[in-house]
């Protein structure tokens, strides 16, 4: 998106200390259930943060980059389509993967029951092998979609969600319909939900309507999108800017700590060594851990801020990430354990430029160095985070891509209340790559067929959220 500007270079021992900055201390005793977590963040629920995991591993793959060496972006193969086909949902489908299916070819298949939820009896875990030794294997389009429980089983969700797509076409024609006539519905409903839910939640409907004209009414949209960065030749691409920076907001968007369910006692924690207070995945979690997904997304009116029954809220949009993700676990990662360095060095590795230098090109006023901060967007953390420019002097009017801008969303804090979305430079490079991905798709609904809508039982008060498509999930 910015390939004429001049690649920002750090000092990998700069990265290195910055990354350290933006580790949160270690917390021994979490925020209680009955009490305000002044780290959360009011416009933004916690189910956010695994939604947008699910929909970056249905954009991109790249089992091929490497911390060790330089990269080059040009050379670089997305082995995911970079389209919204919920291909890490399907695979290459069930003609050549029919162990992912069920006998009608029509169906996906699901997991082991599991329990905790007593409003969903039918929850579900993601089906798995049956090896004589080790941990069964998840089967599944896209293996990263079992790395923790939580995005499981938003995936097993999302395969409930396809055979009840299923079984409604099926009452309405009276007949068992193809695959793809099925498919081609439940991605409908997932861009969707994608266009009018993740992105308004995420950089505001505001900057939305200044892209694509006509997304607060719902379209027809007759014109094409109004992008100005985010260019391409043939078919659309994912910019390394986009891939390697703008994107991993959600890194600080993740909490330490989660209930599942209010059936459990206990919450669990995002890593750790006990595996029965432990979220990691790549395994067989216990059966009571069904995620009920009104604790994590705003499926009630009104939902409560207080006690196990609360909505929890993702942790905000700022340039601290919680304890645990600087220090990764073997299982999810070797070499650097620190998931801030990791990101750090990668956009060295990338070239990318620097945050003001994305900024000036965009027509947006860089943020001066003294207000680039390094901490929690807290009201008790502001007096003492630190510049960036504390950190290092190389810094200065050279920040990494990734941190300008978390520190420009960190822009908007007021008191700990105030819901915190990207700011314009990170808001504009996501939300241009979005509606250009489903623009450039000739099999998008966004071009296939733009009069098309959610089924109308689907939706509620006219509308269709993530909300909607969890609550439909439910009946399969």
């Amino acid at each position: 998106m910015f390939r004429t500007l001049p690649p920002a270079f750090h000092e990998p021992d700069d990265l290195h200390d910055l990354a350290v900055e933006m580790t949160a201390p270690r917390e021994d005793n979490f925020a209680t259930e009955d009490e305000v977590d002044d780290e959360e963040n009011f416009g933004i629920s916690a189910g956010y943060t695994y939604f947008g995991q699910f929909i970056d591993h249905d954009l991109t793959f790249d089992p091929a980059s490497s911390l060790q060496r330089q990269n080059d972006p040009d050379g670089l193969v997305d082995y995911r389509t970079p389209r919204f086909d919920l291909d890490c949902l399907y695979g290459r489908g069930p003609d050549d993967q029919p162990y992912m299916y069920a006998e009608d070819g029509v169906h996906m298949l699901l997991g082991r029951p599991l329990t905790g939820v007593e409003s969903d009896a039918g929850t579900r875990d993601l089906p798995r092998n049956s090896p004589t030794t080790g941990e069964p294997r998840a089967l599944i389009g896209d293996p990263r979609n079992d790395e923790n429980v939580l995005v499981s089983q938003l995936h097993a969700t999302m395969l409930r969600f396809h055979n009840r797509v299923a079984d409604v076409l099926e009452q309405r024609h009276g007949r068992r319909l193809r695959f793809e006539w099925v498919q081609r519905e439940v991605r409908f409903h997932y861009q969707w939900v994608v266009l009018h839910d993740f992105l308004p939640t995420i950089v505001g409907p505001d900057l939305l309507e200044t892209i694509l004209p006509g997304i607060r009414t719902g379209g027809p949209w007759s014109e094409k999108p109004n992008l100005k960065r985010f260019k391409w030749r043939n078919v659309p691409f994912i910019p390394v800017e986009f891939s390697v920076a703008a994107y991993r907001f959600g890194h600080s968007m993740i909490r330490p700590i989660y209930r599942l369910n209010t059936t459990l006692l206990n919450r669990q924690q995002i890593f750790a060594a006990n595996p029965f207070e432990s979220l990691a995945g790549f395994r067989v979690f216990p059966d009571s851990w069904a995620v009920d997904w009104e604790l994590f997304f705003d499926m009630r009116k009104p939902s409560p801020d207080l006690g196990k029954n609360r909505l929890q809220r993702a942790y905000k949009i700022d340039t601290s990430l919680v304890n645990p993700l600087g220090a990764l676990p073997p299982s999810i990662t070797a070499g650097i354990p620190s998931l801030p360095e990791r990101n750090l060095l990668r956009g060295l590795r990338m070239s990318l430029p620097s945050g003001q230098a994305v900024a000036a090109s965009m027509g947006i006023p860089p943020i001066p160095d003294q207000d680039l901060r390094i901490g929690k967007a807290t009201a008790g953390a502001q007096a003492t985070n630190h510049s960036l420019t504390d950190i290092s002097p190389s810094f200065a009017g050279n920040a990494p891509l990734w941190v300008y801008l978390l520190a420009e969303a960190q822009q908007q804090f007021s008191t700990d209340d105030t819901p915190i979305r990207l700011g314009p430079v990170g808001g504009q490079i996501v939300a241009e790559v979005f509606i250009g991905l489903l623009y450039g798709d000739s099999h998008s609904f966004l071009r296939q067929n733009p009069l098309w809508r959610p089924f109308e039982e689907f939706t509620q008060d006219g509308e269709f959220m993530i909300a909607d498509l969890l609550r439909e999930a439910r009946k399969a």
